[in-house]
C-alpha cells in the first residue's frame, strides 16, 4: 500500500484528511524505523508549530483503527507505529530497541494447522524475534 491507497482508505471510510494527517501517514510510509508517537512529533514539528504530540496520538490511534497502522508494544518501551504493508515480522534489538522488519511468507502455513488441529478459528498471529542489532554488537566489541 502506498500513500495514495493510505489516503482513498480514509476517504472511504469518512476520515477528513487534514494537512497533518497527510504528513503524518507519509512520514510514516517513508519511515523505516517504526517510530514513536514522540518522534514523529519531533520530525514534523517544525512543519506544524501548533500541532501536539495528542494531535500526533490521536491521528495515529485513526490510523491504527481504519487498519492502516500497528501499534508495536514491545517490552516496557513506548509504543512503536507500523504502517501496514505485508505480513511481516520484526526483529528488535535487546539494546537500543531498533525494530528491523523480515519478511517470511512461510509462516502463514502456522495459522492453518493451529486451526486445523484445535478447531479454532484463528485471527491473527505474532512473531517477535530479539537479538543484538549490528551497531551494538560492534560497540560491544570495543
Amino acid at each position: 500500500m502506498d500513500l495514495k491507497e493510505a489516503l482513498d482508505t480514509l476517504k472511504e471510510t469518512g476520515v477528513r484528511i487534514t494537512p497533518q494527517r497527510h504528513a503524518i501517514l507519509e512520514f510514516l510510509i517513508n519511515s523505516m524505523s517504526h517510530p514513536t508517537a514522540d518522534e514523529i512529533y519531533k520530525a514534523l514539528e517544525g512543519k506544524f508549530p501548533n500541532m501536539s504530540v495528542a494531535t500526533v496520538y490521536n491521528n495515529l490511534r485513526v490510523f491504527r483503527e481504519v487498519g492502516l497502522v500497528k501499534e508495536l508494544t514491545y517490552g516496557d518501551a513506548s509504543s512503536r507505529f507500523d504502517f501496514v504493508t505485508t505480513q511481516h515480522y520484526h526483529v528488535i534489538c535487546e539494546k537500543c530497541g531498533k525494530i528491523v522488519d523480515f519478511h517470511y511468507p512461510g509462516l502463514d502455513e502456522v495459522e492453518h494447522l493451529a486451526s486445523h488441529v484445535t478447531g479454532f478459528k484463528i485471527s491473527h498471529h505474532r512473531m517477535e524475534i530479539y537479538g543484538t542489532c549490528p551497531d551494538c554488537a560492534s560497540k560491544e566489541a570495543h
